[in-house]
């Protein structure tokens, strides 16, 4: 069966209208998590965007659980969630001992961080034939917290403020027709001063990948960035009428630099994925032209949405290696205000924090044969493989998966390492001639069919690899037989956590990589990994539950335990150190 063909399936639409307070108890309104983000490198006791803080370090500075004690880690609580269709995606959030997190169909949990007791849950009613046409459904990968309220985005394309107090809702905006183009949000919000920022998924659909900003607390949209064609400078890169194959899905967060007040993201690939052009890319084929502003890093203006300066990682995407994924690792060298950024190709790109211009760029995986190498002062692409119809030999690497996934990485400022997942496989791929999509209408436009491969050095597995972040030097690396699809946790107390594919969550020393302590969850991870403080103790959580497109091909590629393994099931495991 092809791509499409098992994805297109999509799944239930279940989802009914419930607004459901549990418990008596309410949440206290934090003051202003915005503007810790901004200031602290980790906010001490709270976990308080998607990637931490607006450093995107995926760091703790609690070192309460640290090499001496980690041993003596056990589950302190978890959390069942309603209808966890595959699994539990997102990274929870905590602040002021309460940790909220999100589960599939938009669904949101406020729960005691010391016992895990419900405070409130919310259920958007969602629309449940566009939910089941969706893709990229009903999962939801992170929400968002400021001005006293929680927001969360829906697969049916709106942007919803909860009261933080007692998940009641506040506003309710539509930001997208999912029907003509059934894409919606997927990934979490990002809080940047007054405004809620959001991009839409899909680089497989003749959408326009726009990206939103929203009155945090009217609900009032104040402006809408389209990541194709959006200038005049970028239409210019679409042959003729090919932008409106479209693309460019905003579909993780970005982060927000107050220095320059600059808000950093990344755009996923143009549509078709694949095209049959070959070396005659500028002129011919579904979507001529380098394709502007797709698998770009984009900087904005926060108050105006206007461009201030970009780079496109990857010209005219033949392979669907977008920069959607990737956090912006923010940190300073030589005088120099840098940005790391990963890409799904297994490249990691260093930028200038305020110009884009390139500092460096490496690789993270081996198996890279869609180009020879990418100049490191320049970002150009030395040696692309464009393909042309037909099938592709040898197998495409990476394969569609990427060197690098969705799921992020770490960085701990204490011993200035960058821990980061690397997958090796490739896939047989054959491009198909397909008639390009310029209308908005339901469907993937993929452009290809393909099968995942072992790359040639050996098996498909993946690494965590522990490196400097701008010159990508090694210092150490642990390999998985199977490639972790979740994100990675460092902490003050010196400490790397890696939850895996297998369902096992490794603790290991920062600084040499000896694994220090592990505990099997019974199902696999692909969501995000926090620590926080409630009540005077250091917690661990982490999202278990499987069932993310990537983690679809490893039932082909690997069979058990993935065969098996249930993609409608899924906890909040929170671990604390034995009393």
């Amino acid at each position: 069966m092809t791509f499409h063909g098992r994805y297109a399936v999509g799944c239930a639409a279940l989802a009914v209208a419930a607004l459901v307070t549990v418990s008596p108890t309410h949440a206290q309104a934090p003051t202003q998590p915005q503007e810790a983000a901004l200031n602290a490198e980790a906010a001490q006791n709270n976990w308080l965007t998607y990637h931490g803080t607006y450093k995107s370090y995926h760091y703790s500075g609690l070192d309460q659980i640290n090499t001496g004690n980690v041993k003596n880690l056990e589950v302190a609580w978890m959390h069942f969630p309603e209808r966890a269709t595959r699994g539990v995606q997102s990274t929870p959030l905590a602040i002021d001992g309460v940790l909220y997190y999100s589960g599939s169909y938009s669904r949101v949990y406020a729960l005691d961080g010391a016992t895990g007791k419900t405070i409130w849950a919310y259920a958007p009613e969602l629309d449940e034939d566009l939910v089941s046409k969706q893709t990229h459904s009903p999962y939801n990968r992170g929400i968002a917290i400021g001005h006293g309220n929680l927001y969360v985005g829906t697969v049916d394309g709106r942007l919803i403020a909860l009261s933080l107090k007692d998940g009641k809702p506040v506003w309710d905006t539509k930001l997208l027709d999912s029907k003509k183009v059934t894409v919606g949000f997927t990934g979490a919000p990002l809080v940047v001063k007054d405004m809620v920022i959001i991009g839409a998924q899909g680089g497989e659909w003749p959408g326009r990948g726009p990206i939103f900003a929203v009155d945090g607390k009217s609900g009032q949209k104040k402006w809408e960035f389209f990541t194709v064609a959006g200038t005049e400078e970028a239409r210019a890169t679409w042959g003729g009428d090919s932008w409106r194959t479209g693309g460019g899905g905003g579909w993780m967060p970005g982060t927000y630099d107050p220095e320059t007040n600059t808000v950093w993201w990344g755009t996923a690939n143009p549509a078709p994925l694949y095209d049959w052009a070959g070396a005659d890319w500028k002129k011919s084929g579904p979507r001529p032209g380098d394709n502007l502003y797709t698998t770009s890093v984009i900087a904005l203006d926060p108050d105006t949405g206007k461009l201030k300066f970009y780079h496109q990682e990857l010209p005219h995407d033949a392979w669907d290696f977008d920069s959607s994924v990737g956090e912006f690792v923010m940190i300073e060298r030589g005088g120099k205000k840098l940005v790391v950024h990963a890409n799904k190709s297994g490249y990691v790109f260093v930028y200038d924090r305020s110009n884009a211009k390139v500092e460096n760029v490496w690789p993270l995986v081996k198996n890279i044969n869609f180009v020879k190498s990418i100049d490191p002062k320049t970002g150009a692409l030395i040696g692309r493989r464009d393909l042309s119809e037909g099938k592709v030999d040898p197998p495409l690497c990476p394969a569609i998966a990427g060197g690098i996934s969705w799921n992020s990485g770490a960085y701990s400022p204490k011993n200035g390492l960058f821990y980061r997942i690397g997958q090796e496989w490739c896939m047989e791929l054959t491009v198909e001639k397909t008639t390009p999509v310029l209308e908005p209408m339901a469907q993937l436009n993929l452009g290809a069919t393909f099968k995942f491969v072992p790359p040639p050095d050996g098996p498909a597995r993946g690494h965590l690899s522990a490196r400097d972040p701008v010159t990508g030097e090694k210092k150490w690396e642990v390999n998985y037989k199977y490639p972790p699809l979740a994100s990675v946790l460092a902490t003050a107390g010196n400490l790397v956590f890696v939850p895996d594919a297998e369902g096992v969550v490794h603790a290991y020393n920062a600084d040499t990589g000896e694994e220090l302590w592990s505990r099997n969850n019974g199902i696999g991870h692909n969501g995000g990994i926090i620590s926080y403080m409630a009540g005077g103790k250091q917690y661990i959580a982490v999202p278990a539950g499987w069932g993310s497109l990537v983690g679809d091909e490893f039932v082909a590629l690997y069979g058990e335990p993935f065969k098996s393994m249930s993609k409608n099931t899924g906890a909040l495991v929170v671990f604390a150190l034995r009393q």
